[in-house]
């Protein structure tokens, strides 16, 4: 096989790899390869919690091995791909970014990591993540935090909970990840490194296997370089599972339509009310807002506006979701928070502790208003496709101590989880130091296909000539 130029294969996306690859521009072991030495140069930027090269390299020696007897197992067979650390794969730590797990080797594979390599596809290895993943800003002091790559001089928030799959595409150290999102944490960390960020309707990804921090809220989602790569990873993870009833709750249409894209009409999009956003943004969100309100003026694409009913309030709903959250958090791990022996980080420590002060009652009311605010949504979103709303009211900022300055973030991401709905990050813009700031798109829980094929429509028109971080300070 002829030497390729490999200047920017580390930026391909993960369509563009698997072309290289079945047309046998790129082998499986010459990619992988290439990933994991960008890997290796590029510790400072602490992408990975576990770098799994010998597995990689077996998988894609495998993949090239099945290619050349005539065999694809997948459209994106061979291509690697980065999994957040609370998605066990046998064999492997799992230590949930916790310290309190160090050493954990995990006894069983998720759905999730069976399906990838079902698939053909190179696992990487484990990324960095938020501890137990509570927490939007990314920050992890007792195991490290991965390092925003687009600030060498200053640590910024990387976004959490998946802050190293963030990263970890954002940087070119791999080209697609998988990540979670309980209360914004495939968007945050998305959307503060410039990739997109998908959090698919609850159910339509198996959670079986992963480390749990909410029963009732987790879900795992793809990163990625565009709107095409994660609808596909998602197509091929998508499905029903014995092992997770929430997949068995979703009508089979919602799987079979996410591997037909259609053109959406205009018009398809509404735009939230700003008297309903459930935080205000900094000028330069709003910036970037309004910028992005004229280009899609510009692209004859105006959405109208839309009015939330009275009963759903969208900061409402934010709360609403961090109490869930909370108290499902403390079912799992308030002994630990309650030991002052275990090595926690004393933020998530707090935040899983005032868990266990929410009474049954005040979460079963909860749960209650979940149930109607997702009727109500549902409703009154007919005849839209996606609700756009901004994804965050700042861009990553450094990152302090208390874990307080992206509180932002979670206002404005928490909705779509309390809802089930299906929601989606873009990026849409810089602020004037050059760090990314995105909007997001919203569509009631089981509408997945539809919104993707919205934002696949309004990601070339938001964000018109992309951009990638300057990574020479990291040696890369």
């Amino acid at each position: 096989m002829p030497e390729q130029d490999h200047t920017d294969l580390h930026f391909r996306d993960a369509r563009e790899l698997a072309r290289a690859i079945r047309q046998r521009e790129l082998s499986s072991r010459q990619v992988t390869t290439h990933f994991l030495d960008r890997i290796e140069r590029a510790p400072a930027l602490a992408a990975y919690s576990e770098v799994t090269a010998e597995r990689a390299l077996a998988q894609a020696d495998a993949a090239d091995r099945l290619q050349d007897a005539g065999i694809l197992m997948g459209p994106l067979h061979g291509v690697p791909v980065a999994v957040k650390d609370s998605i066990q794969w046998q064999g492997t730590p799992a230590t949930g970014g916790s310290q309190t797990r160090r050493g954990v080797i995990s006894g069983e594979t998720s759905a999730a990591v069976r399906a990838l390599a079902a698939q053909g596809m190179v696992i990487l290895g484990k990324t960095r993540m938020t501890e137990f993943a509570f927490g939007l800003s990314g920050q992890n002091p007792t195991q490290g935090t991965a390092r925003n790559p687009w600030d060498a001089r200053v640590a910024r928030a990387p976004g959490g909970s998946s802050s190293g799959s963030g990263v970890a595409v954002a940087a070119g150290l791999a080209p697609i990840a998988l990540g979670g999102d309980t209360g914004g944490s495939v968007r945050a960390p998305a959307a503060l490194n410039g990739v997109v960020g998908y959090k698919p309707s609850t159910g339509v990804i198996s959670r079986a296997g992963c480390l749990p921090l909410s029963e009732t809220l987790d879900v795992l989602g793809p990163l990625a370089r565009n709107v095409a790569d994660a609808r596909l990873l998602t197509q091929l993870l998508a499905g029903p599972d014995v092992d997770d009833a929430t997949t068995l709750a979703l009508p089979a249409a919602c799987f079979t339509a996410l591997r037909h894209p259609a053109p959406r009409r205009p018009g398809a999009v509404a735009v939230l009310a700003p008297q309903a956003w459930p935080t205000p943004l900094t000028e330069a969100g709003l910036q970037v807002w309004h910028q992005a309100q004229a280009r899609l003026e510009q692209a004859g694409l105006t959405p109208t506006a839309w009015h939330p009913p009275a009963s759903l309030s969208f900061a409402r709903m934010a709360d609403d979701n961090s109490v869930v959250l909370a108290y499902e958090a403390y079912r799992y791990y308030g002994a630990l928070a309650e030991n002052p022996a275990a090595p926690l980080w004393d933020i998530v420590r707090a935040r899983i502790a005032a868990g266990g002060r929410i009474s049954q009652a005040d979460y079963d009311a909860a749960l209650r208003r979940r149930q109607a605010d997702m009727a109500a949504f549902a409703s009154a979103m007919r005849g839209v496709d996606a609700l756009l709303m901004p994804a965050c009211d700042q861009a990553a900022q450094a990152l302090d101590a208390e874990d307080v300055r992206h509180v932002g973030l979670g206002k404005l991401l928490r909705p779509a989880n309390f809802l089930g709905a299906a929601a989606i990050s873009l990026p849409a813009g810089f602020d004037d130091e050059g760090m990314p700031i995105a909007v997001q798109l919203l569509a009631p829980a089981g509408c997945d296909a539809a919104l993707l094929d919205c934002a696949a429509a309004l990601e070339p028109v938001l964000l018109p000539a992309p951009r990638v971080p300057d990574l020479s300070a990291w040696g890369l």
